[in-house]
């Protein structure tokens, strides 16, 4: 089994330690790409660390967590592949799944605490895509970003 990975910056700091550690307690893998404290950084670097490694598929799942969860959003759906889904609850986690073959779970720190984390964090991982008129719109985002990206994976 592939880890899974998992970056934060220093808001999401705190809550990655947590659900990096839940996930080592059920027996998966994870590979922590930073920060590795609470001291002020930039979020971009993180995600972009991250979001490659997806694009690039050498991994097949991230987690991403920063205050608002917004920036690395942003950052990670800028790389060819990638479908990184900002969930605040259950239900968006299941359908960021179901319909969207979501790779990156990105979670908002100052929205989410850490037992509301690990349900979604649980839904999101146990979740299979739907596939039918989903895979046909999958394919329409494959061919938009063949459209915009050509050969390259990622905007930045």
């Amino acid at each position: 089994m592939r880890p899974i990975l998992i970056a934060s910056d220093h808001a999401g700091f705190f809550l990655k330690e947590k659900l990096k550690a839940y996930l080592e307690s059920k027996g998966i893998p994870v590979k922590d790409l930073g920060t590795y404290s609470e001291n002020r950084c930039d979020y971009p670097e993180y995600a972009s660390i991250l979001a490659e490694a997806i694009s690039s598929k050498r991994f097949k799942k991230g987690i991403l967590i920063c205050k608002s969860g917004i920036g690395n959003s942003i950052v990670a759906n800028r790389f060819l592949g990638v479908r990184a889904a900002l969930c605040y609850n259950v239900r968006a986690a299941r359908l960021s799944r179901q319909h969207n073959d979501s790779n990156v779970l990105v979670l908002g720190s100052a929205f989410v605490k850490e037992n509301q984390a690990r349900r979604i964090l649980d839904v999101w991982l146990n979740t299979k895509f739907k596939g039918g008129r989903h895979s046909r719109r999958l394919n329409q985002i494959r061919k938009i970003e063949q459209k915009i990206w050509g050969k390259k994976r990622c905007l930045i």
